[in-house]
């Protein structure tokens, strides 16, 4: 069979093509992303959340252009859903690893988290510790980031708003799992040392259920002036919900898990809401650098959409850890990366920082200025956590 000149420059044509494709993929590595966290069962929002900060941070990195040493690489975001769950975490974590090479695995919970501390020193990979539990940075692991404050920050201020506006009858009504008990283990000795009295607690399974009468029942049967509620967003707001209905006039405090704006959009606004206190919902930060991020975040998923904490701190852990692997040269050598987390924090744009982490401590702890929220007529005010 003979072939004409046309043909075969057709086909010379196409072999050029598939050469050079080939060529352009074998020079763009990937690099992996691994994530394991709750996406099904009561807290597949928060760890949905957590997962879009990612997504959105390796989309960008990914659109301008990523590389080390003159080499180009490509991220991929692999997630598994671990059901907040440590056991399924730590599987998770292993598959990443082993499977997909991942030289980071963020984890959006803290018994996840302490169950990865177990190997991943041994099994070299950082894990991005999205949970504000001191004891994460308190162990000594040196390939652990810890993303957002600890929790102890927020404890004695909290405490000061609620009883000085409510009075110091305190219930806990808070979630059961490994987070929220290490809330209250610090929470209810620093409310005495204060003066306030724990009336009630009865902490349920914010994860498992959707009423909770019966368990806000027990608690309002205390009569408590403050209510120490939290997990995640959707269960958190259905305790308040509960509670003011059934004639509950005091305030919440609200651990840093549940979001004010989420818990809104389920309750219709922030009236049942009012004289709580909590993190500040990112849509209602005044910075600069915030509002910035808020706008993009918008234009991907919708006008009426708002990051919360978990979208925007996860958002800049990667980009954090992307800055890092340029200045040590590597995506593979993870001690190296680490060594470098403090510079690449200083490093980072404004526009990919809406917290303004400043430094990453020597223990892994991110370094910002902290910001809450009160909810005071039926509107969220903005108050830096040092001014109460």
């Amino acid at each position: 069979m003979q072939m004409n000149r046309r043909s075969f420059g057709k086909l010379a044509s196409a072999v050029a093509i598939a050469l050079a494709a080939t060529g352009a993929a074998q020079a763009q590595e990937v690099v992996k992303i691994g994530y394991t966290g709750p996406l099904s069962g009561g807290a597949a929002l928060y760890g949905k959340n957590a997962l879009s900060g990612i997504e959105m941070a390796v989309a960008e990195l990914n659109a301008e252009g990523f590389e080390v040493g003159g080499k180009k690489y490509k991220f991929e975001v692999v997630a598994l859903d671990d059901k907040y769950a440590p056991s399924e975490a730590a599987i998770n974590a292993r598959r990443l690893v082993q499977q997909h090479k991942a030289p980071v695995v963020m984890v959006p919970h803290s018994g996840g988290i302490f169950a990865l501390q177990a190997f991943n020193e041994r099994d070299k990979f950082i894990l991005g510790a999205y949970s504000s539990v001191p004891s994460i940075v308190e162990r000594g692991n040196k390939l652990t980031l810890m993303i957002p404050p600890a929790f102890t920050g927020y404890i004695e201020p909290f405490i000061r708003y609620e009883t000085k506006r409510f009075g110091n009858k305190v219930a806990i009504a808070n979630a059961d799992h490994d987070y929220a008990k290490a809330w209250t283990k610090a929470f209810v000795p620093a409310l005495e040392k204060a003066g306030g009295t724990i009336v009630a607690d009865n902490p349920m399974s914010y994860n498992k259920s959707t009423d909770f009468y019966s368990g806000v029942s027990r608690v309002l049967n205390g009569k408590p002036d403050v209510l120490f509620i939290g997990g995640a967003s959707e269960p958190t707001a259905l305790v308040v919900k509960q509670a003011r209905e059934l004639g509950f006039k005091g305030g919440f405090m609200l651990m840093d898990q549940a979001k004010m704006d989420e818990m809104a959009r389920v309750l219709g606004g922030y009236d049942l809401l009012e004289g709580s206190i909590g993190t500040l919902p990112v849509a209602a930060d005044v910075r600069e650098g915030t509002k910035a991020f808020v706008e993009r975040y918008r234009k991907l998923h919708g006008a009426d959409k708002d990051p919360t904490s978990e979208v925007s701190l996860n958002y800049t852990a990667v980009h954090l850890i992307a800055q890092a692997m340029k200045l040590a040269g590597t995506v593979t050598d993870v001690d190296k990366i680490r060594a470098q987390s403090d510079a690449a924090a200083k490093a980072l744009a404004p526009e990919r920082n809406p917290h303004e982490i400043n430094g990453v401590r020597d223990n892994g702890a991110f370094e910002a200025a902290v910001n809450v929220a009160v909810v005071q007529d039926g509107k969220v005010q903005q108050i830096r956590l040092s001014d109460l």
